[in-house]
C-alpha cells in the first residue's frame, strides 16, 4: 500500500516535472544572464515550462482532490499542499540546474542521482514548509506533510523515482522531446 499511496500523493510533482519539458520553450528564466561567467540556470529552464508545469501539476492534484477528497487534506489545506508539490518540483529542478552550472556541467550532461531526485526533493521540501506555515498560521491543526508521508513513503519515492525518471526520459528522447535519454 505504501508504494501506491506514495505515487498517488507525489503525482502532482511528477506531472509538473514531466510537463515542463513538453510545455517549455521560449524565454529562459535567467533571461540568458550569466553569473561568474556561467549561465545562471541555462536555456532549458523557461518561463513557459515553469509556469505551465506548475499549473498542470496543480490541476492534476486538484482533480485528484475533487474525485478523492481525502487525498490532500480538506479545503483550504489542499490548495497549498497541491500547489507546493507542483511548484516545489520545478523549484528543486531549478536548484539542481543552478548547482550543475556552478560545477561546470553543460545542459543535458549527466549528473547521476541529482538529475533524477531534484524534483522529488524540491516537492517534499516545499510541501513540508507550506504545511508547516499552515500549521503555524492556525489554518491546519498539524503539518499535513509529516502526518501523511511516512519515512517509508519518502524512501520508496527516492528509490523508485530514478528508475521511473530514466524510463520516461528515454521515451521523451525517442519521441524527440529531449536531447538526451537521461
Amino acid at each position: 500500500m505504501i508504494p501506491l499511496t506514495a505515487l498517488w500523493l507525489i503525482l502532482p510533482a511528477y506531472i509538473a516535472n514531466a510537463s515542463a519539458v513538453i510545455l517549455g520553450g521560449g524565454t529562459p528564466i535567467d533571461f540568458g544572464k550569466t553569473w561568474k561567467g556561467k549561465p545562471v540556470f541555462g536555456p532549458g529552464k523557461t518561463w513557459k515550462g515553469f509556469i505551465g508545469g506548475t499549473g498542470l501539476g496543480s490541476l492534476v492534484g486538484y482533480l485528484q482532490a475533487f474525485f478523492f477528497p481525502d487525498s490532500f487534506g480538506g479545503y483550504p489545506v489542499l490548495l497549498i499542499t497541491v500547489f507546493s508539490l507542483s511548484l516545489g518540483a520545478l523549484a528543486g529542478d531549478l536548484v539542481e540546474s543552478f548547482m550543475k552550472r556552478r560545477l561546470g556541467k553543460n545542459r543535458g550532461e549527466k549528473w547521476l542521482v541529482a538529475d533524477q531526485l531534484d524534483f522529488v526533493a524540491g516537492a517534499c521540501c516545499l510541501c513540508f514548509l507550506g504545511s508547516e506555515a499552515l500549521r503555524r498560521g492556525g489554518i491546519s491543526p498539524g503539518n499535513w506533510f509529516l502526518e501523511t508521508f511516512s519515512v517509508w513513503h519518502v524512501v520508496f519515492l527516492f528509490l523508485f523515482t530514478p528508475f521511473l525518471h530514466y524510463s520516461i526520459n528515454y521515451v521523451g528522447y525517442k519521441l524527440g522531446l529531449k536531447e538526451v535519454p537521461w
